[in-house]
Parts: structure tokens; C-alpha cells; sequence
């Protein structure tokens, strides 16, 4: 997949950044145009074929999409949350993730709680039962093969912690949360947090319409 087709919009909350060139990210909320909120559910519907149906979005989310060269090629869909669990890792979960991260056939990067079908799963997720605060839940994150591993997931997440709050602060990596990660989430994730026990969350089904 290589995306879906974007002219662009005369009024995007767009944010840049000189290591991307001339690509851009943007920003899309329920307060937003419905030709902006249309344009959402037609991405999250591309995502539904390898992540499953009818979970991914809801009103309440705010939905940031990778643009390139006119496409659409990224996708991360954030919600609010007010609390999350601390991922208890094992001492061989990082080589593992690692093994995993470098060797997967995976076609996406996956978080909720469908496992693509050819990604090798190391067993349940095992958190500690004390809740943690957290502020972001990442419901999901998708990225076109053809622009995997060059760092888009990771601006996706930069860029949803320096917006998604409506005060302008900027939240801390330790404020966010994963929804239910599969193997090649979990790699990720460690990799941008820098370390195996992150946050996760279970992602509620929210009987609320985007558009």
C-alpha cells in the first residue's frame, strides 16, 4: 500500500520539520470541517483491512496523518486517557523485541488488538496491577510499507505529544500510553521510550462517531 491520495486542505494545522523536507503532518479532530473528518475515516478505513474493523476511531480522538508527495502514508490516531499500566518486562523481552523488530515480514506497525497474521507473537502481556496517570492513549499508529524505517512513527509521536494537549504543554514520553501492543508495537515502543516497561492501555470501544 503507498497511501491515499491528498491535494491538501486551504486551512490544515500542519506541523513541519527541517529532517522531512517538504512533508508535513496534520492534525484532524471532531471539531473539524467534515471534509477533514471525511478524509479521516477513508484513512482509517485502509487501516481496518490490516488492523481490524469498527475499534480504531472514535469523536473523541484526534487523528494526525503523514503527508508525502501528496499522499497519505502515515497515520496515528491518540485519546484521551486518564490512567494506564506499567508493561513488566522479562530480562530477555529486549533481545527478543529486538530479533523481532529486525527479522518481522510484518507490513505494519501495529497496536490494538489484532496481530497481523504473519507476525510471530512471544505470549501475554503482563503488567503490574498498580495504575499509573498517563494523559495520551495511541489507539493506533499505521505507516505505508513503502516509508517504513525512516523515523515517521517516531514524528507521529513527537508530534502528538506537542499538540494533543489544548494548554500548548508538552507532554512527557511517561504520559503516554500504548494501546494492547503486539510484538512489533512492544519493539517500537521500547525503542522510542528506551526501555521494555512502558505504558499500555486496553482500548475501550466507544459507540461515537467521528464524522
Amino acid at each position: 500500500m503507498y497511501g491515499i491520495p491528498f491535494k491538501g486542505w486551504q486551512n490544515e494545522k500542519a506541523f513541519t520539520t527541517p529532517s522531512f523536507n517538504k512533508n508535513r503532518i496534520v492534525m484532524v479532530s471532531e471539531n473539524d470541517s467534515p471534509a477533514h473528518r471525511n478524509k479521516v475515516q477513508e484513512v482509517v478505513k485502509m487501516m481496518e483491512v490490516e488492523l481490524g474493523e469498527d475499534w480504531i476511531l472514535h469523536q473523541h480522538c484526534k487523528v494526525y496523518l503523514f503527508i508525502s508527495s501528496q499522499r497519505i502514508s502515515g497515520c496515528l490516531v491518540a485519546e484521551p486517557i486518564k490512567e494506564a499500566f506499567k508493561l513488566i518486562a522479562s530480562p530477555d523481552d529486549e533481545r527478543q523485541l529486538q530479533k523481532e523488530s529486525t527479522s518481522s515480514p510484518s507490513t505494519s506497525i501495529q497496536f490494538g488488538n489484532i496481530v497481523l497474521q504473519r507476525e510471530v507473537d512471544y505470549g501475554a502481556i503482563v503488567c503490574e496491577e498498580e495504575a499509573k496517570p498517563a494523559v495520551c492513549g495511541i489507539r493506533a499508529i499505521w505507516v505505508s510499507p513503502s516509508t517504513r524505517r525512516k523515523g515517521i512513527a517516531t514524528w507521529l509521536l513527537d508530534t502528538t505529544r506537542e499538540s494533543f494537549c489544548n494548554n500548548g504543554c508538552m507532554l512527557e514520553k511517561s504520559q503516554l500510553a500504548f494501546s494492547q501492543p503486539s510484538t512489533m508495537g512492544r519493539s517500537f515502543g521500547s525503542n522510542y521510550f528506551g526501555t521494555c516497561s512502558f505504558l499500555v492501555y486496553k482500548a475501550q470501544l466507544i459507540d461515537t462517531h467521528f464524522s
